[in-house]
């Protein structure tokens, strides 16, 4: 018991600083992106779901607050596919976090999942966005 505890200390003391390196990353970068989404959208239905899904995975955050960004980004014109794209993204693929996750869980391992993240968030983007034109 003793042991084990030892190492989950050892391990937190190892991951404590690249976490909050990471999560210090996360924060500037989100500030720095947060007022230029608008801009970056062009009204394309081809272009713009690559575009909100490369800036969801940049900016990386956690559910909650992804509803609120996309809710101003439609509030601020940018089309719905754009923001499912950026919501998919912003919640699954974390590529500020790729050294972190490729550190515990395998380099490979870690790029692939992110790639097939940022691939299938555009698939569903679309998908979803077509889906709800046929419904209405």
């Amino acid at each position: 018991m003793r042991e084990a505890f030892l190492k989950t200390v050892n391990l937190f003391k190892t991951v404590l600083p690249m976490l909050c390196g990471m999560l210090l990353l996360v924060s500037l970068l989100q500030q720095f992106f947060q007022h230029h989404y608008q801009d970056w959208f062009t009204g394309n239905y081809l272009l713009d779901p690559i575009i909100g899904a490369a800036a969801g995975a940049i900016s990386f955050g956690i559910p909650i607050t992804s509803y609120i960004v996309g809710g101003e980004l439609l509030k601020g014109g940018v089309s719905l596919i754009a923001v499912t794209a950026f919501i998919m993204t912003w919640t699954t693929v974390g590529l500020v976090m790729i050294p972190l996750e490729s550190t515990f869980l395998g380099k490979r391992f870690a790029v692939v999942r992110n790639l097939l993240n940022f691939v299938f968030a555009i698939l569903v983007a679309v998908a979803t966005v077509y889906t709800l034109e046929i419904l209405s």
